[in-house]
């Protein structure tokens, strides 16, 4: 049975309880940056075991009456084409798919705000294809001195020159698809437009992590900064918190940098009951008050180190990261006292490789049982190990063969002589696929087929990195990949 950590439910209440106190506090309309996902915030469940990785849009969900949401988009995002890396799309198309999905669930979204607008031509196509969809969307052009020329910010030519998006609700909750986008100066902008019409109206963040009421070096704050190595962000004691209070808390260091300004900002243009002391008076987020163990938090957070140092050093290896990401996350191993070798199916793979002399694979079950899989002539590792993870989940003997050559060897035959692959062995795609066709005829491959859900949230090790194609199954069946940051081959074109 999987140990719980965080109690997801007791998370909601609290959270929704804090956000309508402060909302209360800002008489009645609050700007609310939202950070982090949405949906499917996976880091979270896997360092918060039981936080539900849909809890945000379920708060937003609960909070639907009060609470309407305005997407922000960077223009320079849109023209580059910038991508969502965990799903493969861009930004713009992320807003789409995310409208839909908040759509869909009852709560209003109000407009899309295209931020740094220097008349980019794909932020037009953006703009024109928003409106054929009925989607209101506004301009934000870059406003010069911004952040630091508060007075010129503050003013008609400043922030005064934006477009005023109308809102109607006490919650405006200001999102984006990734970081850099200009949620918080849109939030800036428009409590500056409410202010000036008489409109009492405040400002808030919802981040996730770090969680400030744990401590600075727990390791559920050290695998966000693990999590976040490519952009170099630090997590540190909120140095203006300990001394308005006398409190230690934890922030991270662009929001401590950032705090004068935006402090100074606030005071300018909202009401008096927002003067926020510190970064961290200025967050809302209860996540901290929903941990329950602090020994499964601690296990899973370390264990979600190591599986970002393997990423990491992958990403390193195909040229997509810095050398400088990696030592960080090294750093923060040597700190936890916590290495490779805690990862149980790391070695375990490693041994059967040695042992066969090919490439291998190693998934741990739920009960603790970790087995393993090899390539061989007809299918890869990751196919091999996933057949006897699934065999083994569902009790079928391991001496029956799931698939025959007489079934596979066809399917090869066709993919390399027909389709023209360079490959000659079958990715768990197209093994998987032969075995639901098999399901016609073979009842051990229906009952093998039971097993696929039960993969979701186990751990998989393989010790060569792995194709796009068996990668992007593996993660849709849910399993935590690492990999050794090993080519499979010598070829240039991977």
């Amino acid at each position: 049975m999987k140990k719980i950590g965080f109690d997801n439910e007791l998370y909601i209440k609290k959270q929704k309880q804090h956000i309508l106190e402060r909302i209360d506090c800002a008489n009645g309309k609050l700007y609310l940056e939202f950070g982090g996902k949405l949906f499917d915030d996976y880091h979270a469940s896997r360092v918060l075991p039981g936080f539900d990785v849909n809890a945000k849009i379920k708060l937003l969900h609960e909070l639907k009456d009060q609470a309407e949401i305005i997407f922000v988009i960077s223009a320079g995002d849109i023209e580059k084409t910038k991508m969502r890396a965990d799903l493969g799309i861009t930004y713009d198309m992320d807003v789409l798919r995310l409208i839909d999905n908040i759509t869909k669930l009852g709560i209003e979204v109000n407009s899309v705000v295209i931020t740094k607008y220097t008349g980019q031509v794909a932020a037009d196509a953006f703009s024109a294809k928003l409106d054929q969809h009925g989607i209101k969307n506004y301009f934000h052009k870059p406003i010069k001195g911004y952040p630091v020329d508060i007075d010129y910010i503050c003013s008609e030519e400043g922030f005064g020159a934006n477009p005023y998006v109308e809102t109607t609700k006490p919650l405006v909750v200001v999102t984006a698809p990734g970081p850099g986008s200009g949620k918080l100066a849109t939030c800036l902008s428009q409590v500056y437009h409410e202010n000036t019409r008489g409109i009492p109206t405040g400002y808030a963040k919802f981040e996730t992590f770090p969680i400030w009421n744990v401590p600075l070096k727990h390791p559920v704050n050290l695998a966000y900064e693990a999590a976040t190595a490519d952009l170099d962000d630090v997590n540190m004691i909120d140095p203006f918190h300990l001394e308005a209070y006398g409190e230690t808390t934890v922030n991270y260091n662009r929001d401590v940098e950032a705090f004068p300004i935006v402090q100074s900002t606030l005071a300018k243009i909202s009401n008096e009951n927002f003067d926020y002391k510190s970064p961290t008076d200025m967050g809302v987020n209860m996540a901290g008050y929903a941990i329950v163990d602090d020994d499964v938090v601690r296990d899973a957070s370390e264990q979600e180190i190591i599986r970002r140092f393997f990423a990491t050093k992958c990403d390193y290896r195909k040229g997509k990261e810095k050398k400088s990401a990696v030592d960080k996350i090294k750093r923060i191993m040597q700190e936890l006292n916590i290495s490779p070798d805690d990862r149980k199916v790391v070695n375990i793979a490693l041994a059967r490789e040695e042992e066969t002399g090919v490439p291998a694979a190693a998934i741990e079950l739920e009960d603790g049982r970790v087995i393993t899989g090899k390539a061989s002539e007809l299918m890869s590792a990751s196919s091999s190990v996933v057949l006897n993870a699934i065999k083994a989940i569902t009790g079928i003997d391991d001496d029956l063969t799931l698939l025959t050559p007489i079934i596979l060897e066809p399917i090869l035959a066709m993919k390399t002589e027909i389709l023209g692959s360079r490959s000659t062995i079958l990715n768990l795609d197209a093994v998987l696929t032969a075995l639901s066709v098999s399901g016609a005829t073979n009842s051990l491959a229906i009952k093998a087929m039971e097993g696929l859900e039960k993969l979701r949230d186990l751990e998989f090790h393989s010790t060569q990195m792995l194709d796009s194609s068996d990668e992007s199954v593996l993660r849709q069946l849910g399993l935590r990949v690492t990999c050794e940051p090993i080519y499979p081959s010598k070829d240039l074109f991977f």
